[in-house]
């Protein structure tokens, strides 16, 4: 926990935003769909770092909550909500091993990948609930850099939320350029019965 708290610290003071200022396109991409099927307003941004997700969503109607287990990422989130004149609840949060105990119409979780928290995600979400996915896709340049345990495989995204009551409404995987990702919308069915949990 400490470590991983100490390796984030260092990259989010390593830069003003280290991951840029702008929302994750995917997540651009999709805010028509969230707004149009959520079946309420109530947000949560995992692994939030510096913001940028959960203000993007706050300035588009949602009443958003973002965690994260860095302290000095979860300081800049608050700062970028407040210079926007936003209400937005930040907590800082060791996800590992975490159970999310309140409910929540729309779930983003972008540049994290927590195989274990998935399911927890997924019940986290009222029913008819929308889970937007988008996290890094093995690749050889990245195996070189990167935990492997952290990043998906082609199909695997998939695969996972095959596995949930519910409706993948759009995947895709881009295996172009340095950071090939891999990119999920899960619609939760009206009951929350899983097929196989």
């Amino acid at each position: 926990m400490d470590a991983d708290r100490r390796k984030w610290n260092r990259r989010y003071a390593s830069a003003p935003s280290y991951l840029g200022g702008a929302a994750a396109q995917f997540l651009r991409r999709q805010l028509a769909t969230l707004q149009r099927l959520a079946p309420g307003q109530r947000a949560l941004d995992v692994a939030c770092g510096e913001g940028r997700n959960a203000v993007f969503l706050a300035q588009n109607g949602f009443r958003v909550t973002g965690v994260d287990i860095s302290d000095i990422g979860i300081a800049k989130a608050e700062r970028l909500a407040l210079a926007q004149g936003l209400a937005v609840e930040f907590r800082c949060i060791d996800l590992e091993g975490y159970q999310i105990t309140e409910q929540y119409d729309v779930i983003v979780n972008c540049n994290f990948l927590l195989r274990d928290l998935i399911p927890t995600e997924v019940k986290a979400l009222t029913p008819r609930g929308l889970l937007l996915f988008d996290t890094l896709l093995a690749s050889p340049q990245l195996l070189s850099a990167h935990n492997p345990d952290y990043l998906l495989r082609q199909g695997e995204l998939g695969k996972i939320f095959r596995q949930f009551a519910g409706d993948i409404l759009c995947s895709e995987e881009s295996t172009a350029g340095e950071t090939p990702t891999a990119r999920l919308l899960f619609r939760k069915q009206l009951t929350p019965e899983f097929r196989n949990y």
